[in-house]
C-alpha cells in the first residue's frame, strides 16, 4: 500500500480542518480533521525519524495551527492557512529526508 507522505499529511491536515470548519460551519468538526490528520503525521515521523523529531513536529504543527489565528488577521483566511501549511510541509520534509 502506498503511503502518503508526512510533509502532505500534515499540510492536508490544516487545510482540511480549516476548510470543514467553514463549509460545515461547525468548528469541533474541523478540529477533528485537524487532530485525526496531525495524529497520522505524528505517528508517521515517530516510524521515520524517531520520538524527538516527532514530538517536535507535532508541537510546530500546533503552533502553525495556532500561529494561522493572528496571521490571518493581517494576511486573510486561507492564505494565511496556506502559508502555515507550507512552513510544515517543508518542516517536516526537511526533519524526515535526513532520517531517510
Amino acid at each position: 500500500m502506498v503511503q502518503v507522505p508526512a510533509a502532505a499529511v500534515a499540510a492536508g491536515g490544516l487545510v482540511g480542518g480549516y476548510a470543514v470548519a467553514r463549509w460545515t460551519k461547525k468548528r469541533p468538526l474541523g478540529g477533528v480533521a485537524l487532530a485525526a490528520a496531525g495524529a497520522v503525521a505524528a505517528r508517521q515521523w515517530q516510524q521515520a525519524s524517531g520520538t524527538k523529531a516527532a514530538v517536535a513536529l507535532s508541537t510546530a504543527y500546533v503552533a502553525a495551527f495556532a500561529g494561522s489565528h493572528p496571521l490571518a488577521k493581517k494576511v486573510g483566511a486561507w492564505p494565511a492557512v496556506f502559508s502555515v501549511a507550507g512552513g510544515i510541509a517543508v518542516a517536516s520534509w526537511a526533519v524526515t529526508r535526513r532520517s531517510a
